[in-house]
């Protein structure tokens, strides 16, 4: 994924399935300068970590 596609994930009202590594998370926020995204875990909100968004996936 880009780091646009992900600032559009964080913006859509939808909610749009991303995963890191085979784990459903929540991207929090972007940081397109720097294609990061700060991400959680889904069935755990405290796990909270950056990560590039290059390793992110949709669906």
């Amino acid at each position: 994924m880009d780091a646009m596609r992900a600032q559009q994930i964080v913006q859509s009202e939808d909610t749009i399935p991303v995963h890191l590594e085979g784990q459903s998370v929540w991207i929090e926020k972007v940081d397109t300068t720097n294609g990061m995204a700060a991400v959680h875990l889904e069935d755990n909100p405290n796990h909270k970590q950056t990560v590039p968004v290059d390793r992110l996936q949709e669906g």
